[in-house]
């Protein structure tokens, strides 16, 4: 008896090693992917390829308007208690004529249409589109809904639009944005600029932990990705769009620029366009007063909702996208689309690390009990305990440090045991994303899962809503 309980206890620690091998050799990979993403981003830094410039905003103002005409598309569902807010603010930041902003509601969505309607008093800029189905369908029928109203609006006035700006209805613009973007628009055919989720006091470690993400994304990945040239996906707010290559993307797809069969339509905008030769452009510009000029957010504050939300983003880019946008050949662009997939991977990842954890305890308690003596710590497993432990200290310095320089050193400090949050709500996300890829292939239809907005930093935020 004694006997078999030694048996068991050695092959306890035999899984127990080649769970750690295996964790160790595939986190040190994803280490050198990031090590190589910041030494890239270093050596951009340091030979002025990445710089952050700013915007003469005293020289904007004195523009007769905008080179063209700019169409705005909101699609809304039950978006009743932030459209309000966001429609009052965007047309207080962008007073310029030549804007038309599309709210694209559905026909048994009443109260956000009633938000709408006294939001705009009466302004001629905004245009209540009205889905002729039942909601929600999905956010690119809804876009498609708003493509074809504007497609309607510009025959019948014979004057087309020069591009295409998309937000959410719980977006914050930036006073500077619509004619930076116009400007950009001059020398390429997509523009995406960064988003800043903003802290919550509420929720300081789910609806905050997005800050963190976004703040080394926007700071760091996409800024490497435009100066190595490669493509550069939507974040489905603050991105512009030149009018006729969205009219080429639409002619292509029968009449229809958004991906109605995609859960991230957004994303897969930005790649279709560079795929078709257009040239995309991520901008990162600071104003007078050194603020970012950027679209500001609340994201989800509820672990359901996070959930929910990280679950559709990496079914529809690192799943979806495998199969809709394929593999490139070109070294730069395979190294991003690797990174953008790795996903589902990286969760499976996290659940066996946070089980080695619980493993390692076990172990050192039999040992305490001397029921099993330590097995010898190979060379090879050393070497990667070292790079993984010098590998993640770097990434909570990272992390921290680009969180400190938009929001400040306190929540720079905090973004390191929010990591914990992150990689929760990755695992929970990660296994929902898999079950759900696994119900489209069975023919599931792609619906709307939106997640629910109740507050809004135009009514948090002093003044023009720095963070």
């Amino acid at each position: 008896m004694v006997s078999g309980a030694f048996t068991v206890a050695e092959w306890f620690l035999v899984v127990q090693h080649e769970l750690l091998l295996f964790a160790a050799a595939f986190f040190t990979l994803g280490i050198i992917d990031e090590f190589a993403l910041d030494c890239t981003y270093l050596w951009c830094r340091l030979t002025g390829r990445i710089r952050t410039p700013r915007l003469d905003e005293a020289g904007l103002a004195g523009i007769d308007g905008l080179a063209g005409r700019a169409a705005v598309f909101i699609p809304a569902w039950e978006e009743a208690d932030v459209i309000g807010p966001t429609l009052v603010h965007m047309l207080d930041a962008w007073p310029q004529d030549e804007l038309t902003v599309y709210v694209g509601c559905y026909r048994n969505d009443v109260s956000t249409m009633a938000s709408v309607v006294a939001a705009v008093r009466g302004d001629p800029r905004v245009r209540l589109v009205v889905h002729g189905k039942d909601g929600p369908t999905s956010k690119a029928d809804c876009l498609n809904r708003l493509y074809a109203a504007l497609a309607e609006d510009e025959q019948r006035s014979g004057v087309g639009a020069r591009m295409v700006v998309l937000h959410d209805a719980e977006d914050m613009v930036d006073p500077a944005a619509l004619d930076l973007l116009d400007q950009a628009l001059w020398h390429a055919h997509f523009v995406q600029l960064p988003v800043l989720a903003l802290p919550q006091r509420h929720s300081p470690w789910i609806g905050s932990h997005y800050s963190d993400e976004f703040a080394e994304a926007h700071g760091k990945t996409l800024v490497v990705r435009d100066a190595l040239g490669a493509a550069i996906p939507g974040a489905g707010v603050g991105c512009a769009i030149a009018r006729g290559s969205l009219g080429q993307l639409a002619h292509r797809q029968g009449g229809k620029p958004f991906a109605e069969e995609s859960l991230t339509e957004d994303y897969e905008l930005g790649l279709k366009i560079a795929q078709a030769g257009g040239q995309g452009r991520f901008l990162r510009v600071r104003g007078a007063d050194g603020r970012l000029i950027a679209t500001r957010a609340f994201f989800p504050s509820r672990l359901d909702q996070s959930i929910r939300q990280k679950t559709r983003w990496m079914h529809g880019i690192a799943l979806q996208g495998w199969d809709r946008l394929g593999w490139d050949s070109e070294p730069v662009e395979l190294w991003m689309q690797l990174r953008d997939r790795r996903g589902p991977l990286a969760a499976i990842l996290l659940v066996v690390a946070y089980l080695l954890v619980c493993l390692v305890a076990v172990g050192l308690i039999l040992e305490q009990l001397g029921l099993v003596e330590p097995p010898p710590t190979t060379p090879l497993l050393s070497v990667l305990f070292w790079i993984n432990f010098v590998g993640l200290a770097g990434r909570f310095a990272a992390r921290a440090c680009f969180t400190a320089r938009e929001y400040g050193w306190r929540q720079g400090l905090l973004a390191i045991p929010r990591t914990l949050v992150s990689n929760i709500v990755s695992i929970m996300a990660g296994r929902r994303a898999l079950a759900a890829y696994v119900g489209t292939l069975r023919g599931a239809p792609i619906v709307w899962d939106k997640t629910e907005h109740r507050d809004h930093p135009a009514l948090v935020l002093p003044g023009r809503g720095t963070a």
